[in-house]
């Protein structure tokens, strides 16, 4: 799958968003009238929301404004996005969108939200890749010798996600529509139970995001087989990319976003984008990415848009071609 955006493409559109700082709409210069609330669709401690409070912290100095983070946890996020989607589009109550908002509408039809439909994007933030990693006493060293031991036994190889429908799932269902290999999907409640059980040699594989999975490869434990994006990170320079894995156009990312309830005013929205645009340059926030594997990726509400737009399609075509059919957990 190929992102349509690339990080070039993502930044270039930072200057526009600088460049729109004023806005003559008598609504925006009165907003916010009270605090903003960032939904994160995820526990207290976990990695998006590790995103969302940093996002929060640094938007409440460039408004200026208050801005708080809520925790709205269940269904792979989408009790936060449905919440969202419910409130008023007023410009005091935001979304952090991960990959999820779109690998859950893609793969549950009965997910609850419409994540074009019933949102108006705001920006991206940052993006990141998952990797590919295995139990280190899997014959395999690399992610094109999974797929021939795959091929060779089919559903003998086993992979643990952190639940159906999710982006660690679907990554696995992509790259067995590319490659026709046959390996068993396991899911579990969160990759960490997954994890545990690779390294003690319940399953074969998982994929995970880079902070997640980077102590257990460096220590030995896990061997990392490929990223999933389409060149190698700084975080782990060692890893091949999916090109050089034997997968060119294997492009899959997990992000990072605002979005709002859909009717928000965009002089509000305009706003908004302006202070992230600034947000993703500031010094502190790129280091404390670089440490996460994340790169600053931002760009206009409508860049974001059309992000979303082909993410949900791409995630929908493998869903059809796999004829996948995942229950609301």
């Amino acid at each position: 799958m190929k992102h349509p955006l690339s990080r070039r493409h993502l930044m270039a559109g930072a200057g526009s968003a600088l460049a729109s700082l004023s806005f003559p709409a008598v609504w925006a210069q009165a907003w916010p009238q009270r605090p903003i609330r960032i939904v994160v669709p995820f526990a207290p401690g976990a990695g998006t929301d590790a995103v969302g409070r940093l996002v929060a912290e640094k938007l409440a100095e460039l408004l200026p404004a208050t801005v708080v983070v809520e925790n709205r946890v269940g269904a792979s996020g989408a009790i936060g996005a449905q919440a969202v989607a419910r409130s008023a589009p007023d410009g005091h109550t935001l979304l952090l969108v991960a990959a999820p908002f779109t690998t859950v509408p893609a793969a549950l039809p009965g997910a609850g939200y419409e994540p074009l439909a019933q949102f108006t994007p705001v920006g991206m933030i940052a993006t990141g890749p998952l990797v590919w990693a295995a139990n280190r006493d899997l014959p395999a060293r690399t992610l094109a010798e999974v797929v021939q031991l795959a091929r060779a036994k089919p559903g003998f190889y086993n992979y643990g996600s952190a639940g159906a429908g999710g982006i660690n799932h679907l990554v696995l269902e992509l790259l067995k529509v590319r490659t026709g290999a046959f390996i068993t999907h396991i899911p579990y409640r969160g990759i960490a139970p997954a994890v545990l059980d690779m390294m003690g040699g319940q399953i074969h594989l998982v994929t995970g995001t880079v902070p997640a999975l980077a102590p257990f490869i460096r220590d030995g434990r896990i061997k990392a087989l490929a990223v999933t994006s389409d060149r190698r990170t700084p975080a782990l320079p060692e890893v091949p990319s999916m090109v050089e894995a034997g997968q060119a156009g294997f492009n899959v990312l997990n992000y990072f976003g605002l979005v709002a309830p859909h009717g928000t005013p965009p002089e509000v929205v305009g706003r908004l984008n302006a202070a992230i645009a600034r947000l993703v340059t500031l010094p502190e926030v790129k280091a404390r990415f670089a440490l996460d594997a994340l790169e600053p990726a931002a760009g206009t509400p409508a860049d974001l848009g059309r992000f979303l737009a082909s993410d949900l399609q791409a995630w929908l075509q493998v869903v059809a071609r796999q004829k996948l059919q995942v229950a609301a957990s």
